[in-house]
């Protein structure tokens, strides 16, 4: 989710030359073509097609970006809680191997910011009484856990990071649930306990829902399964402050009127001259097309030629994830001595962490409803929500008062992600799609986190799929 192409990308914020003929006619396109420059569709505004698209758009390409919503981000979206302060409702974390991120960031000015975990924890696994313990390891069987990671650590060392498909056992692995991988290898019911509750916290998944190969691969994509699940040192040790979706509104401000929100995809058509790109307002004719959606979106789109393999099964999953965020006057749990991070087994509330925004005098816990509890929680009201998400909120940290604003964000029920942090590859879909999963299929080439092998399903892995396609098309053209 290769190494990365790091080099800074000049300012693509110039129009593309179209002075031989103003209304854009067949002139004009002929001009550009006898100068070498190609034209390109991006279908998706969030991270990956907007690398993408500026990355082309650099090299002299013709580019138009096509994004369904009426803003751009993705999975990456800011959510406003004070004045002149945000929070990520999405996508949010970077480590120092993030190293495309940290460059593009730079590129941008924009900064990073800790993620503040200074205190003791809160746990609630035996019903609804919460203890508190320095550091995050919960209180539970550190010998039953110990096995668990040691057993997920020797799972995750033999898959193959670059084609998952090829690794040893692979059909085998691949075929078995991650529920039925633990059935089988943990007997400690504090293991059985706890392993839901990480898959939640790492992938947004349902053990039910995901291959256990899927698992072991997000997690070697990741960095392992202790760098992605660390602060300090680890994916998680920084924000971008202010929000991760300011990368996403720098890029698109650069590619200025190329970005057309708004703009469903219905159709790609190809020919032997183009591609012929259907969106609910117009068609939009290219020499090639980038698809940087989802693989459960990118299926809902009409490709002629037909594809060869669909990008997803029935057995693909969206990623379960529900964010909520309780504001308060202040972090008043810092007082109390506590980082505002616990672990639940029941929800709605599987964990909770301090997002409070730094200098912005408001304190933010933001409670993560992950794998099966997300779907429950997405279909309650507006009301039971509240009620629900507050009321566990004070029975983990009873010194909270009653919270000045409350906003939920449901990502299952999103139309245009299909669920957050990324899709879920369920049973046999790796050795199904994997091999044809950054194949181009003529003219059309893929982007997407779900398509990068290397930091799977986070805003890393998008920019590295973005820049694959783009250099994927230059190569071509």
């Amino acid at each position: 989710m290769t190494a990365p192409d790091t080099s800074a990308a000049p300012d693509t914020s110039a129009a593309p030359d179209t002075s031989a003929a103003p209304d854009g006619s067949a002139v004009a396109d002929a001009s550009r073509r006898s100068r070498g420059v190609t034209s390109a569709v991006v279908v998706g505004a969030g991270l990956a097609g907007l690398t993408a698209a500026a990355e082309l758009a650099a090299a002299g390409v013709d580019v138009t970006v096509l994004e369904a919503r009426d803003h751009v981000g993705g999975r990456a979206r800011g959510l406003q809680v004070a004045p002149e302060a945000w929070v990520d409702a999405g996508a949010a974390y970077l480590g120092d191997r993030h190293t495309g991120l940290h460059a593009l960031m730079a590129e941008l000015d924009l900064k990073a910011t800790p993620t503040t975990m200074r205190g003791a924890s809160r746990f609630a696994l035996h019903g609804d009484d919460a203890t508190t313990r320095d550091g995050r390891f919960p209180p539970l069987n550190a010998v039953a856990l110990g096995d668990l990671f040691e057993r997920l650590d020797e799972l995750t060392a033999t898959v193959r990071p670059d084609a998952p498909w090829l690794t040893p056992d692979a059909e085998e692995l691949d075929a078995l649930t991650a529920e039925a991988w633990a059935e089988q290898h943990l007997t400690h019911p504090d293991a059985r306990l706890f392993f839901p509750l990480f898959l939640g916290e790492m992938m947004a998944a349902d053990p039910a829902r995901v291959s256990i190969l899927h698992v072991a691969f997000y997690l070697r994509s990741g960095g392992g399964l202790r760098y992605l699940n660390a602060f300090e040192g680890g994916a998680q040790q920084d924000r971008i402050d202010g929000g991760a979706h300011q990368v996403c509104e720098r890029l698109a401000a650069r590619l200025g009127a190329r970005v057309r929100p708004g703009e469903p995809v219905r159709a790609v058509h190809q020919d032997d001259d183009g591609v012929t790109v259907r969106g609910v307002s117009g068609e939009y004719r290219a020499d090639v097309a980038v698809m940087a959606l989802p693989p459960l979106l990118a299926d809902a789109v009409e490709y002629v030629p037909g594809l060869p393999a669909r990008r997803a099964s029935d057995r693909t999953a969206r990623g379960c994830a529900v964010k909520v965020h309780l504001v308060y006057p202040a972090p008043v749990w810092r007082d109390h001595g506590l980082s505002g991070w616990s672990v639940n087994a029941e929800g709605p509330l599987l964990s909770t962490v301090d997002d409070s925004p730094a200098e912005a005098g408001v304190g933010v816990l933001t409670g993560f409803v992950t794998g099966g509890e997300a779907p429950r929680f997405a279909a309650l009201d507006p009301a039971e929500q509240r009620a629900s998400a507050v009321a566990q909120a004070a029975r983990l940290f009873p010194m909270l008062p009653e919270p000045v604003g409350f906003h939920v964000t449901d990502w299952v029920n999103e139309p245009y992600s299909k669920g957050c942090y990324a899709s879920l590859f369920g049973p046999g879909d790796w050795v199904r799609h994997g091999p044809t999963l950054t194949a181009p299929h003529l003219r059309v080439h893929w982007a997407g986190t779900e398509t990068s092998t290397e930091f799977f399903g986070l805003l890393e892995g998008a920019i590295r799929s973005g820049r694959r396609a783009a250099a994927e098309v230059l190569a071509r053209l």
